[in-house]
């Protein structure tokens, strides 16, 4: 029998660890039972945090949910010694039974089809899962070139956010004569919300590994570089093991498996600038500079680290490839739509009842991943929007959740695949704030080179501040949109060029809402302080004082069983009153 305990980030910080030595500890105690317990990265069930798996001797398995080191003795003791699931803490099974099985039998896994099913320390439980089978096939049985037409024919895009082909972008490399070239994963996730590349990294860093290899070998690198932002210790941990031990077994270093393929591989780790994840401020990073995006011509394909030609994929496009190669171009292309093959991982944040980590094949709709696998919005309230492609992405509303999730569908809404972070909201956002709160992190991330991206997201900023303090004019809106236009025709890179995004695509589908803050001075959703004025109902008060206990700044009064009243001169409308009364006595103005 093998117990998994979930130790991605999510899983640690919710408390894994007590569990594992909740496990470990009873395991002590029992000296003759036949039990491997052991470490995995993330099961994609976030929410359900800490998680446990057991598998029997039949392969079959149970997914605990919720586990405690108390539910840990029930489980031990029912499950582990009784041979009986603990039913009450079980959330999925194999069989496909249990109250959250959608969530997982509803995602077709590739690039996580090894995540929460092996250590991510051992090479021997990657291998066992056809870990490096595709840079072996590679390297003893195709040549580059064919490496590279075989990615071509997979279809297989960017999953950085460009979408760009990827066999096609091998191929430019490949082309050029150099007695040096390098490949480089971006492993600088910055979007907020986003968790998919930090995901993979720490459940399975050989699938990367593994595609850097091949990718060396079809553009003729022999170097290779994983750019991770030091904010990831888990992942940057689990990577260092994991070179280390493809280094040992002969998938990296001199002579690869004796095919006289050499290919070393290095980490980098970047201080966290959001600009970094455009390739020459990625670059200009591992080069010791500043990063700051160049202009192109050169591409990275010409010119590219320490002058030499370049490839550059970020993580999920290269944990497919080892897939890819190893199972054929035509099975990756026959999944997904005419136009985007394959499958694409999302990170289901915001109010959304299952957030967590989801692999989808590309075709389905926004519903299908918010309401089929999702569960919809975790208040229970009507779904509003949902923001996909991050900072650089837009605000999808719910009059178009049957939206096609594919590359050219999402672009034709303003919003972008992006990397794939999927943010939900419900009715209480307020969409001009979502705005604000998305071009002040752009705007904070702008590396200041040119002055449409410095300048430009800077005064876009200011009007919509202004806009959510109940001081914004006739005119503002339309001052937004010249500004968008101009920062998005002249910005340098990627980072200025698709600022404007979020604020374009709310105001396509929630000007109403802006209408509201300029004309009216008012936040249809009750969410701008400035615009809103918490009210007592001396009709529904009874006194209960339960609100005034839980003002933070006293600014309720009344005595015990009298209509109490708000200060508003006091009030810092946070919002505590209301939800501290139980009578819907307070209202929100």
């Amino acid at each position: 029998m093998k117990l998994l305990i979930g130790l991605g980030s999510c899983g640690i910080a919710a408390g894994g660890l007590k569990v594992k030595e909740a496990f470990c500890e009873l395991s002590g105690l029992n000296p003759g039972l036949d039990l491997v317990i052991a470490d995995t990265g993330c099961m994609g069930m976030c929410y359900k945090e800490p998680m446990v798996e057991v598998i029997d001797d039949n392969g079959f398995g149970t997914v605990y949910g919720g586990v405690t080191p108390e539910i840990a003795k029930e489980i031990f003791e029912k499950h582990i010694l009784g041979g009986v699931p603990a039913e009450e803490y079980a959330v999925a099974k194999s069989d496909g039974s249990g109250e959250e099985s959608s969530f997982i039998f509803k995602q077709r896994r590739i690039v996580l089809a090894r995540c929460g099913k092996i250590n991510p320390e051992s090479i021997d439980e990657a291998i066992a899962m056809d870990a490096y089978k595709g840079l072996e096939k590679a390297l003893k049985s195709m040549t580059p070139e064919e490496v590279i037409a075989e990615v071509l024919a997979s279809g297989v895009k960017g999953r950085g956010g460009a979408g760009f082909p990827t066999g096609l972008k091998w191929k430019f490399a490949a082309a050029e004569k150099a007695d040096q070239k390098y490949i480089i994963c971006s492993a600088d996730e910055g979007d907020p919300g986003a968790f998919m590349d930090r995901s993979v990294l720490e459940g399975d860093p050989h699938s990367v590994i593994e595609g850097l290899a091949i990718g060396g070998y079809a553009i003729g690198a022999s170097e290779g570089y994983i750019y991770a932002r030091a904010e990831y210790p888990i992942a940057i941990k689990r990577l260092q093991i994991a070179i280390a031990q493809a280094e040992e077994r002969g998938f990296l270093g001199d002579n690869i498996l004796g095919t006289g393929f050499s290919f070393h591989l290095h980490i980098k780790q970047g201080a966290g600038a959001f600009v970094c994840g455009e390739e020459t401020a990625l670059i200009a990073s591992i080069e010791g500079q500043r990063g700051m995006p160049r202009m192109r011509p050169p591409y990275p394909a010409n010119k590219g680290l320490f002058g030499k030609p370049s490839n550059i994929n970020n993580v999920e496009t290269l944990a497919n490839i080892g897939w890819i190669i190893r199972n054929g171009a035509d099975k990756f292309a026959a999944i997904g739509t005419e136009k985007s093959k394959g499958t694409k991982v999302f990170a289901l944040a915001g109010k959304i009842k299952r957030g967590g980590l989801v692999e989808i094949p590309i075709g389905l709709t926004i519903r299908d991943v918010v309401f089929g696998i999702g569960g919809g919005t975790v208040s229970g309230k009507p779904f509003k929007a949902v923001q996909l492609g991050g900072p650089s992405g837009g605000c999808i509303p719910a009059e178009l959740v049957d939206t096609v999730i594919d590359y050219d569908t999402l672009n034709a809404t303003g919003a972008i695949m992006g990397s794939g972070g999927m943010i939900v909201m419900d009715e209480d956002n307020c969409m001009v704030d979502i705005a604000r709160y998305f071009l002040n992190f752009t705007q904070s991330e702008s590396c200041g080179k040119c002055t449409f991206c410095k300048i430009g997201t800077k005064r876009m900023l200011e009007i919509l501040e202004r806009i959510t303090k109940g001081e914004g004019v006739e005119g503002d809106i339309e001052k937004l949109e010249y500004l968008a236009d101009q920062i998005r025709r002249n910005s340098l890179c990627g980072l200025g060029q698709t600022a404007p995004n979020p604020v374009l695509t709310t105001l396509r589908y929630f000007r109403s809402e802006y209408e509201a803050h300029i004309r009216d001075k008012k936040c249809p959703s009750h969410q701008c302080k400035a615009l809103i004025k918490y009210e007592i109902d001396p009709e529904k008060c009874i006194g209960c004082t339960a609100c005034a206990k839980k003002c933070p700044v006293n600014a309720i009064e009344g005595k015990l069983k009298d209509v109490h009243s708000i200060d508003q001169a006091k009030c810092i409308k946070c919002g505590t009153c209301l939800s501290s009364c139980k009578f819907g006595a307070i209202s929100v103005d």
